[in-house]
């Protein structure tokens, strides 16, 4: 499809009917339909066209609340007590409720990504034109938007074909919006079927993001070997002029490396970012400098090194403005969803701006223009850092020691710490001027300042944490390889038939955020797990900078230790939060491109083969933000299981299976037609571990499929066996449920399983050629 605007300028025109001055005629869209593939049955679904696929992945995983407020206070007749059987005034049950909520916070994620591909399609359309050809991988990519091309029917050609994809995104989430409303719906899988809607939407709302900033900013396009880049505070040149760029929205990011270059300065300062913006920043100029995930806000704005800092969108820290002022560090923010209450400078003369930064007039404005943030973010670093002298808020070793001394040990901030660390005991300890306990605190401190909000003596906790562990952050030097955007059609070629075969384990997605149970090295551990393994290991945002900060015995992270092809053993970093829509995107090109199933409009034909025969499990370790559950949401509606950790557990629900009734794990073979067990893989669909080693036990047992070939589930369950007797110890007990035929049992393990097998009465079945869906049965037989 081709989408242009023509406009035609008629200055004066006389007719039978009327005389016409200044008249402006405007086409908003014509068409031209480029794409032979012909229209499957839901192209623009709305919220009830996949209701009937949505309920046969929750009539397997039904919903087990975990209320983390027993009340409803959403409108005024509440609060009301949901207990037990209890209702709220307006009718509304405890499961229905908890739904709403889920649904609630998966539409923020959702709307938060597709305002920020709104924003990124409006401002590389107005720069670049609406003609500017979509172009995610040249000829390496011939499926350009396997998403777009699911959900929408459209194949897009330029950015303006995206357009009415995000239209119907904004359509779409304001309906959803108004399902949470008071007296709307009231069924709770009713509600979780609108939940799978907005994460599809999402995933959606991501892929044009994405698309838009790759296609005209010059990033990486589904390169394997994309450029490494600086990770972690160690990296940072303190000497020279530093902008720190946090959140979501590249562009004001990339104005200040375009105004550097341009004026020759970019080797003289540095241009440092946390959370997405640095990802796609380092995307744009690898040699950008990534200072950590959203969790090292604190941390690193209170070392003082920043003389600017530049704020965007999501994920950043409101009180970035008050941490700025007290080291003396003008603040920009630059998004209209984030005006901090800052005086609006957005059409003052750059000069006046740069002037009332660098003598002190304010310490903080909004401006809009990206272009301008660049000029005056560049200008002011320059002319601050020879008088800030690096001003810090840290206190010294001794300072410490005084500030420890008022702790009373009321233990208030071990209580607000959402790990449990002994916070205050480590604080006693430092009064004596032994730092041990305060440096042992540093690895799994989450940066959230909960401790210090609690703290009776107004002790800034986190920052006598970040000060023991002074040497450690100067030694923090690690890398991570950019962001590389799509997977390439030709690595699906080679991999579509070993990972539906389950000759390839799985693939494997790390994502989401950094609110991890015990620190960043628990994702870098679990991916070089997975990779040594030959699964396919993906990873976006905040997991996959986590994954780089970590080195093996030669000093290596894995970035440097596995390729970055989109293969066995590799680790592919896709890029930022909005990249994620290429790992779903994978899956659904596997189905497209290796199994030449329809895709065009065809969103549960293509679900049910990726459920039934991609082994694909995504792995959020940090979930923390609204948008971790609408990424989530949209891993679910194509099948693919989830795993979160413990902290996970505070949205509420998870999506559960039972082994133990096999009616619920029926499959149609579409070989005979008839009703077969398949087995119950994948056991669950949403899940909250523990530990890291619960969780790799987890993702080694949901990358099984029903599809899988003896050979294939002999791979697979070799991996869940050995990590199993690794981490818990002994043989998992539901192997008999998982072991079909003879052939299934891993050669080295057959002894060990044979007498499990004995134990449970085991009995042979067949592998069947699954599917959900009643008229893949027909088409089959028809064919």
């Amino acid at each position: 499809m081709s989408r242009k605007s023509v406009s035609v300028s008629i200055k004066e025109i006389d007719s039978d009917l009327a005389r016409f001055r200044d008249l402006n005629i405007t086409i908003g869209a014509i068409t031209r339909e480029r794409w032979d593939e012909p229209m499957g049955p839901s192209p623009f679904p709305s919220l009830t066209t996949l209701r009937p696929w949505d309920r046969l992945l929750l009539s397997r995983y039904k919903p087990f609340y975990m209320p983390f407020c027993d009340l409803c206070c959403l409108c005024t007749y509440g609060k009301c007590d949901l207990t037990g059987t209890k209702k709220g005034a307006c009718g509304i049950s405890m499961p229905a409720q908890q739904s709403r909520v889920v649904l609630l916070s998966a539409c923020i994620g959702a709307a938060t990504h597709t305002s920020h591909a709104r924003e990124i399609l409006t401002h590389t359309i107005d720069t670049f034109g609406r003609d500017c050809p979509v172009n995610p991988g040249g000829t390496a990519v011939e499926v350009e938007a396997p998403i777009t091309r699911l959900v929408c029917g459209i194949k897009p050609e330029t950015l303006g074909d995206l357009e009415p994809v995000l239209d119907y995104c904004e359509n779409q989430l304001t309906q959803l919006l108004a399902v949470t409303h008071t007296g709307q719906e009231g069924n709770s899988l009713d509600f979780e079927s609108k939940v799978f809607h907005t994460g599809m939407i999402d995933h959606l709302g991501m892929e044009v993001a994405d698309l838009a900033q790759v296609s005209a900013l010059g990033f990486p396009k589904a390169e394997p070997e994309a450029p490494l880049a600086d990770l972690g505070l160690g990296t940072i040149d303190a000497k020279k002029p530093v902008i720190l760029v946090i959140g979501h929205n590249v562009p004001p990011a990339a104005a200040i490396i375009d105004y550097l270059r341009e004026h020759d300065n970019a080797g003289d300062v540095e241009v440092t970012g946390i959370c997405c913006t640095s990802l796609d920043l380092t995307r744009y100029a690898p040699k950008a400098k990534i200072v950590g995930p959203i969790s090292w806000q604190l941390r690193y704005i209170r070392s003082g090194v920043p003389d600017v800092i530049v704020v965007d969108e999501q994920c950043i820290r409101t009180d970035t403005l008050t941490e700025a002022e007290k080291i003396h560090a003008p603040l920009i923010a630059t998004s209209e969803k984030n005006c901090l209450g800052l005086p609006d400078m957005t059409h003052e003369p750059a000069d006046a701006i740069v002037a009332a930064f660098v003598h002190g007039d304010v310490t903080g404005a909004l401006i809009l223009d990206p272009e301008k943030v660049g000029e005056v973010a560049s200008r002011v670093a320059l002319a601050l850092h020879p008088k800030r002298k690096k001003h810090g808020s840290m206190p010294t070793k001794h300072k410490i020691a005084e500030m420890a001394k008022k702790c009373t040990l009321c233990m208030q901030c071990r209580r607000a710490c959402p790990n449990d660390l002994p916070v205050a005991q480590a604080v006693k300890l430092a009064a004596s001027e032994n730092l041990s306990g305060l440096d042992e605190l540093y690895d799994d401190c989450l940066g959230c300042g909960r401790c210090e909000s609690a703290c009776k003596q107004k002790l800034p906790i986190h920052s006598l944490i970040v000060s023991a562990a002074e040497k450690q952050t100067r030694d923090e030097t690690y890398c991570l390889r950019t962001g590389r955007g799509a997977i390439q059609d030709i690595e699906i070629r080679k991999v579509g038939g070993p990972i539906v075969l389950g000759e390839i384990p799985g693939i494997v997605a790390f994502v989401g955020c950094a609110n991890y149970p015990k620190g960043s090295r628990e994702v870098a551990d679990m991916v070089t797990e997975f990779a040594k393994r030959r699964y396919i290991v993906c990873t976006s945002g905040c997991a996959a900078m986590s994954a780089g900060m970590s080195r093996n015995e030669e000093g290596k992270t894995v970035y440097e230790q596995f390729s970055g092809a989109f293969e066995a053993g590799g680790v592919v970093n896709v890029g930022s939060c909005v990249s994620n829509a290429h790992i779903s995107g994978a899956a659904i090109k596997i189905a497209s491109i290796f199994a030449k199933r329809p895709l065009r409009g065809n969103y549960e034909e293509i679900a049910d083969y990726v459920y039934n025969r991609v082994g694909a499990v995504g792995v959020a370790w940090g979930a923390m933000s609204q948008k971790a559950a609408s990424i989530a949401a949209g891993f679910w509606r194509l099948g693919i299981p989830v795993v979160v950790g413990p902290h996970g557990t505070k949205y509420r629900r998870m999506l559960l299976g039972r082994a133990d009734r096999g009616d619920d794990w029926m499959v149609y073979d579409a070989r005979s037609g008839e009703s077969v067990y398949g087995g119950p893989v994948p056991e669950h669909l949403f899940i909250a571990a523990e530990t890291k080693e619960e969780a790799m036990v987890l993702i080694a047992k949901l990358a099984m499929r029903p599809n899988d070939t003896s050979k294939g589930r002999a791979n697979k369950l070799a991996n869940y066996i050995d990590l199993h007797k690794r981490y818990v110890g002994g043989i998992p007990g539901d192997v008999y449920r998982l072991v079909r035929t003879p052939a299934d049992i891993p050669l080295t393990l057959k002894d060990e399983v044979d007498a499990h097998l004995a134990e449970h009465d085991w009995k042979e079945s067949s592998i069947p050629d699954p599917t959900l869906l009643s008229r893949m049965v027909h088409a089959k037989k028809v064919a």
